[in-house]
């Protein structure tokens, strides 16, 4: 969380995401989601097109899309494991707020940097729920490209898709640690 003692950079260089397990309750509420979600929109945004979108759930969304889960996994074919872990991912969670990317026609603004925004919507989400003091974690797993997912539990457009899904709620543990890139290893300084 950002306090007195740390600054911005600091929040940056040590944030790490609670993983969705171990999220409970309180999520935020409405009144307390507001400024989240204002702050995960001023992301950059080509051509002013906002080519994304929240899709808040919880309540009895949660089980339901739980349920979906289970359903389309088994029509899919989808192995047992991979079709619990989905419907768990739902069901356990507090609040989780989809961000949908919706792209806009445009002859200046590719796609592809539309669907960049979307994703960038959704590390700002993770980061300013971890900043405030939520736990949070950023989720995708095989329902968020499924079009029958898609279509039937949030009842999507076909040219829509799920950039992420942010799970919100109260962390019970610290996050663990975990290893960080070798940054010389993928770093190119381009001089002449």
């Amino acid at each position: 969380m950002i306090n007195q003692t740390n600054s911005v950079p600091d929040f940056l260089q040590t944030r790490r995401s609670v993983p969705y397990k171990t999220l409970t309750m309180p999520a935020p509420d409405a009144d307390q989601l507001a400024p989240l979600l204002t702050a995960a929109a001023r992301v950059p945004d080509h051509g002013k097109l906002e080519p994304w979108r929240f899709i808040i759930l919880n309540n009895a969304a949660l089980p339901r899309l739980a349920a979906l889960a289970n359903t389309r996994g088994m029509a899919l074919g989808i192995e047992a494991d991979k079709i619990s872990k989905a419907a768990t991912t739902f069901a356990n969670a507090p609040l989780i707020v989809a961000v949908i990317a919706t792209p806009k026609p445009s002859e200046k603004v590719p796609e592809v940097e539309q669907l960049y925004s979307a994703g960038a919507v959704c590390l700002s989400l993770l980061n300013i729920a971890l900043a405030t003091g939520w736990g949070a974690n950023w989720l995708s797993g095989w329902p968020s490209h499924d079009r029958g997912f898609l279509t039937e539990g949030l009842n999507l457009a076909a040219d829509e898709s799920v950039a992420g899904f942010i799970h919100i709620g109260t962390a019970q543990t610290p996050p663990p640690e975990r290893p960080r890139p070798n940054l010389p290893a993928l770093t190119t300084w381009v001089t002449t």
